[in-house]
C-alpha cells in the first residue's frame, strides 16, 4: 500500500461523503484554515497547551511528512460546492513497531463519526507498513477521543498518570482475537 497516494471516500452517519487521503504540500492554507476554526478547547485537548498560533518549524513538521515514519491523512468534505479540510490524523513512528497517534477534527464537524472513519484509515495503513501498536495520550476529560479508541476494534490498554491517559493499542490480527 502506497500511503501517501492513499485516498477513499464514504459516507458520514449524516449521508455526507467523507474523503479521506492522504496529506499534501499543497494542503497548506487549507490546513491552517481548519485549525483557525480549532476552539480554544480542542486545540488543548490536542496539544495539552493553550495555543493559538505554530511557528514556522511547526507547520512544517505537520505539512511535510515522508509517508513511512510520519503518516499523515485529511479529512475532506464538501460544503457549499467547495471542498474543505475539516480535520486530520496522523502517527509518527517512535521506534521500531510503535507509532504515536493523533487526531484533530474542527468544531464544526465534530460528532459526525470523522475520527472513527480516520482511525480505521490510520489502523490500514499500520497494518500494511508492519507496525504493531498505536500509543497515544489523551487529557481525562476528552472522552470523545477516548471512545473513538476504544470502539476501533483493537485491544486497548490505559495507564492514568500525572493528568494524562497514555493508551495503546495493539494492530496485530491476534491481539483482536
Amino acid at each position: 500500500m502506497n500511503a501517501a497516494e492513499y485516498d477513499v471516500t464514504e459516507p458520514l452517519r449524516n449521508g455526507a461523503a467523507l474523503q479521506v487521503r492522504a496529506l499534501q504540500p499543497s494542503d497548506r492554507a487549507e490546513m491552517l484554515a481548519a485549525v483557525g476554526r480549532f476552539s480554544s478547547e480542542t486545540l488543548y485537548r490536542r496539544f495539552f497547551a493553550p495555543k493559538r498560533s505554530f511557528s514556522e518549524r511547526e507547520i512544517e513538521f505537520f505539512l511535510n511528512v515522508d509517508f513511512t515514519n510520519h503518516v499523515a491523512l485529511v479529512a475532506v468534505l464538501t460544503e457549499g460546492g467547495q471542498q474543505m479540510i475539516v480535520g486530520g490524523a496522523r502517527y509518527v513512528v517512535s521506534h521500531p513497531g510503535c507509532a504515536e497517534v493523533a487526531f484533530a477534527i474542527d468544531d464544526p464537524h465534530q460528532r459526525l463519526g470523522i475520527a472513527t472513519h480516520m482511525i480505521n484509515h490510520l489502523i490500514k495503513i499500520a497494518r500494511a507498513a508492519g507496525l504493531e501498536m498505536f500509543v497515544a495520550e489523551v487529557l481525562p476529560e476528552n472522552l470523545p477521543m477516548l471512545k473513538v479508541f476504544e470502539r476501533c476494534g483493537l485491544t486497548m490498554t490505559t495507564r492514568n498518570e500525572r493528568g494524562v491517559v497514555h493508551v495503546t493499542l495493539a494492530l496485530s490480527q491476534a491481539a483482536r482475537a
